[in-house]
Formats: C-alpha cells, structure tokens, sequence
C-alpha cells in the first residue's frame, strides 16, 4: 500500500501537494461510564487505553473492545492487594480493572457479564481477573499465524505495583505484562516481560516486519534526553520476536522536542510531550499511528490545565515515526470534546490505543477522551470522568495527492518495489481517475517500453475505493520477479481534477 502521507512509499513528486483529510468525528460517544450509584467496575471511568478488533462473520462481523475501568471506592474483594491510586490526594479514586464490551456496528456498544472477577460482592460484571488488580492500558491483537490456537489473541496490559520507597512513601512502577487467550475472555499470563525498573506506559501492541511491538511513552528516570538529564514523556516501543522473551534494550519511536535549556527538561516541564507514545496498526509495508500531542504543565500545581490532542504518524519499520506534516493536529481536542457538564469549563484529555481498523469502506479510528476535572492543587473533582469515542474517514483516505494550484499538471514515482513472481493487480483510491496514468520504469527510472506513454496504465471506471488500472498491451505477470517504480502521472482537464488516496499492489 502507497499512501501519499508515506514519503518514503511515494518519494519524488513533482507539482503536487499533499493534502490531509479532515476525519468526521462523532459528537455522542460510542461508550460511556456505567451509573456513578452502581458497583460496577467502570462506574467512574471508562478510559480507551485499549483496542478495538473487528472479527468478520456471515452476519456482517462483530466489534470487540478491551478497556480499563476506573471506579470510586475501594474493592473490598481485593483483600490486602493494594490497588489505590499512587497519588494520596486520590484516595477514593481506584485504577483498574480491564474490561470487556461488545458491538454489530461499532457504534452501540454492550458490556456482557464476564462472571470472572469478583468485585465489591459479586462477579456480574464485564471484568477480567488477571494477575494485578491495578491494571490500565490494555492492548490486544489477533494473531491467526501463530500455530497454537491457545494464543490465538495476544494482550499486553499495563500493571503498576506498588512499593515503598526509603521514605516509606507508596510509589509506582509501572511495567507491562502480557497474556494469550483462544477466545480473547479467558486469559493466562505469559510473564512479566521485562525487569521491575522497566517504566512504559503502553498504547498499542502490533505486529511488523515479524516482530511484535510494544509502543508506548516513558521518561524522568528510566530513559534520558540528550546530555543526560531528564527527560518529558517520549515515545519508546519494546520488541519481541516471539512474544515470549523481550529485548531489554528500547528504541525511540516518536519524540517532539525537548527544551534547549537542560534545566526545563522532566515530565513535569511546560512545554508539549507525547502521551502514551503510538497508538499504531500495521497494513503490511506501512504503519499508521496515533500519538497523544499532550500539553503539559507542571503535575504537582497544575494538572487541571493540562489537554491533550492527537496527531498523525506514519513509519515503515514499525519502530522509527514521523509526521506526514510537522505540527499537524489530526483530531483536536475542541473537535472531539468530552461530554461537557454545564457550569464548567474542563478541558479534554484525547487519549490513543489499538484503535485504526478498516471495516468495508471505512477507516474507523476509535479513541478515548477523559474530563480533566482537578482543581489548582490536583483535588479531582466530582465531575472527573473518561469516555470512548469513534473518528471516521473513506477507507484509507488519510490525505491526497493534488496538482499544485498554478500548475495543470503532475506526477509522483514510487520507491523501488519487487513485484510477485506472478504479477500482481495495480489498484487505485482516487478521485477524478480520467486524469491519472501509470508508467512502470526500472530501478534506475528508465520507463519500460511496453508499460509506459502510449501503453500507460488507464484506471478503469470512475474512480473510488477500489478503481482497478489495466495496461492496454501487456500484463504485469511478464515483470513477476523484478525491482520496479511507478510512475504516476495526473493531469487536471477542464472539470476533471485527479485526487490520488492510494495505490495497492495485490496479489
């Protein structure tokens, strides 16, 4: 897949521009906290740190969601675990635990009663009950290679067991673990991955290149920004070639900026850091991802003034990312807002996970967004809460490729691309296809005499999703095997002005 916010699929362009799609947002979220009265798990909050997978079936498929819950008051069914909040200001407020939910269509959504955890006197509830009750962002993937069906679906989830520390004060150490499951409810813990010290605040889990990857955002003691000294939240992943053992050593996957001066560099520093890294998914040569555009102020005073946006990030590795356009906020927070309560003026915290999938036509970007009720001295407030809510786009439609507005014509040419031994169809997203074509040229740019001008590739049909491009005398089963480029040419004609999406190469 060749996307024209990926510069390193579509690399050489010539009068045209890249133009990012606008996703429509939904107003009214798809999932909501359960009754503040009621003993449910998520009565407080209902935080996407989690994921949403779409598994087809004969009766259009089913929608499955993985979340964390936030409750007030402390389960009395965890006995002596202790599962508080890390902070003392927040000593009714309760993290955890993951829960289950369900849906036909994306947008309505129902939470079954899992019967697995007890909770406050009774397990009817959409709770999971792993190993650590203070659990927060959980990701999940569905892995249909690996050859055991008992690990058909993989999760890391976020634990944060608490310690004391040399001044008998309780601390977190924050850390993922993982676990597989045949069915996605029943899970069994695999281990805990990495060592104690390992910090890493998780936002998805995917699987590129052959490796699974854990991306997320750290800093402060763990990893350190240039000369040494402290660092805000950045983005870092983890990786594993099996999912069972776990290079200790990190990679940076997305970082903003850190202030020139050392002395205003740490989590607690005034300027944007990137929240929970990237929430990312994996469409075979590219990864699309989501980070958290957070603008910080200082936690101990300020918390309340904190917001967050999202912004958009491609990468080719799966490891290294980058903005298709430096600055750019993809979902601002004004534009997704959390369900206002009336009286008060909190801002929204937008928060990514394993939330990018394409269902038919559509490319759905799940996404969760928390009120951020805390006063000037990090008191939260009553209104405190989190929902989850849904962006959509036209399938893979994250941004175009257009002709410059003073010129009349263009073209872009790909990166080097091996083509299957038995060819392989060129298919085109794109609007005003009457005014593309495509050439097919060597490594080195010399165009192929029998796919290029007068045996150019016509794009068949009125453009779409899915506009097929059949060349006039040849087949590209003769270059099944070979290193090639595609040229793209675009040509605007009295009312025809060509909108290129994408190019897909299938089998």
């Amino acid at each position: 897949m060749l996307l024209p916010i990926d510069t390193e699929s579509l690399p050489f362009r010539r009068r045209l521009g890249l133009y990012m799609t606008r996703p429509e947002v939904r107003l009214e979220p798809v999932l909501q906290t359960s009754r503040r009265d009621s003993n449910k798990p998520d009565n407080w909050a209902a935080q996407f740190y989690g994921t949403v997978l779409h598994e087809p079936g004969p009766f259009g498929g089913k929608y499955r969601m993985w979340y964390y819950a936030e409750h007030l008051g402390r389960n009395p069914d965890w006995g002596g675990r202790k599962a508080k909040l890390m902070a003392c200001h927040k000593e009714n407020w309760f993290m955890g635990p993951c829960c289950y939910a369900e849906s036909e269509d994306g947008v309505n959504w129902f939470k079954p009663n899992l019967g697995q955890l007890m909770f406050k006197g009774g397990r009817d509830n959409n709770a999971f009950d792993l190993p650590h009750p203070m659990t927060t962002g959980i990701n999940v993937i569905r892995d249909d290679d690996d050859p055991d069906p008992s690990r058909r679906y993989k999760m890391v989830y976020e634990a944060v067991p608490l310690r004391r520390d040399s001044t008998d004060t309780m601390v977190d150490n924050t850390h993922f673990h993982t676990a597989v499951s045949e069915d996605g409810i029943a899970w069994k813990n695999v281990r805990n991955p990495l060592s104690q010290d390992c910090y890493l605040e998780n936002a998805s889990l995917y699987r590129h290149n052959g490796l699974y990857i854990v991306n997320g955002h750290t800093h402060t003691n763990h990893v350190h920004s240039e000369g040494g000294a402290l660092m805000g939240r950045q983005g870092y992943v983890f990786v594993s070639p099996d999912f069972d053992h776990w290079l200790h050593a990190n990679a940076e996957s997305f970082k903003l900026p850190e202030p020139a001066d050392p002395a205003q560099r740490s989590a607690d520093g005034r300027y944007d850091q990137v929240h929970l890294g990237v929430g990312a998914a994996s469409f075979g040569n590219v990864c699309i991802g989501i980070y958290g555009l957070w603008h910080n102020a200082p936690y101990q005073l300020y918390f309340g003034e904190i917001s967050c946006d999202l912004g958009l990030v491609v990468s080719n590795d799966g490891i290294h990312f980058r903005e298709p356009v430096k600055g750019h906020v993809w979902i601002d927070r004004s534009e997704s807002p959390h369900t206002p309560v009336p009286g008060h003026d909190y801002h929204t915290c937008l928060c990514q996970g394993n939330g990018i999938l394409n269902v038919d036509d559509k490319t759905l970007v799940y996404h969760g967004r928390w009120l951020n009720a805390e006063d000037a001295n990090g008191v939260i407030e009553a209104h405190y809460s989190a929902e989850i809510a849904l962006a959509t786009l036209d399938r893979d439609r994250w941004g175009s490729l257009r002709i410059d507005p003073d010129h009349t014509d263009g073209e872009v040419w790909s990166t080097p691309v091996r083509l299957p031994d038995k060819g392989c169809d060129v298919v085109i997203n794109a609007d005003g296809v009457a005014g593309i074509n495509i050439e097919i040229a060597d490594e080195r740019f010399s165009l192929l005499e029998g796919f290029s001008a007068e045996n150019a590739a016509q794009p068949v049909g009125s453009g779409g999703l899915d506009c097929r491009v059949h060349w006039p005398k040849n087949n590209l089963a003769e270059l099944g095997g070979q290193v090639v480029r595609l040229r793209i040419n675009m040509a605007r004609q009295g009312s025809i002005d060509p909108h290129l999406y994408a190019v897909y190469l299938r089998t």
